[in-house]
């Protein structure tokens, strides 16, 4: 699809971790979310698309090679993340009750991978997402949160929820939504190991 990676592609796991340390010293912001991606994705994209919003249509594939999603089209793209960003600001400065931390995490968490923003690294980037507004809100000890694990141990799980919304981001249907948003609240009750 285009997508210029970079040679290193095995450190990715190191830049996510320096990420989440970064993530950690910082508040939760439009231009701290773009410096996070440019972190995880430093052995991934190319320098010029880290931190920088795509240019070019998204789909997720299968590993069978067939459309499992077709993301916003590149000309809404900053539109739709202006919205997503005046939401996000709104959130941050309300005072919401644990139960909307909660919902409202995972909301940002799927509404970020549904726009698809970058070329690479979004479910990463919104999971980081996820956990940094439930710290920002919460305090430092939501980071001890183990939901990526449990994400990963019930990874179909995950993308069949995602999936669950839809087939074209234009036409999402976020009444389905809800399976995908219990998950982070499974996470803290579940045996993760």
């Amino acid at each position: 699809m285009g997508v210029s990676y970079q040679p290193d592609y095995t450190r990715k796991t190191d830049d996510l971790y320096d990420a989440y340390i970064f993530a950690q010293q910082h508040l939760l912001s439009r231009d701290n979310i773009r410096k996070a991606h440019r972190m995880l994705t430093k052995h991934i994209l190319h320098e010029t698309s880290q931190g920088t919003l795509r240019k070019g249509n998204m789909y997720v594939i299968t590993e069978d090679g067939k459309i499992e999603y077709v993301a916003v089209s590149p000309d809404k793209v900053a539109a739709e993340m202006e919205k997503f960003y005046a939401d996000l600001d709104t959130l941050l400065k309300t005072d919401i009750s644990f139960q909307e931390i909660f919902f409202f995490a995972s909301l940002l968490h799927l509404v970020f991978v549904k726009i698809h923003p970058f070329e690479d690294g979004n479910g990463r980037t919104a999971r980081l997402l996820e956990k940094w507004f439930l710290a920002q809100k919460l305090g430092a000890n939501a980071w001890f949160i183990e939901s990526e694990k449990y994400y990963y141990s019930q990874h179909h799980l995950y993308y069949t929820n995602i999936r669950k919304l839809g087939l074209e981001y234009d036409f999402l249907d976020y009444t389905k939504a809800l399976p995908f948003l219990q998950m982070l609240p499974q996470s803290l009750s579940v045996n993760n190991s």
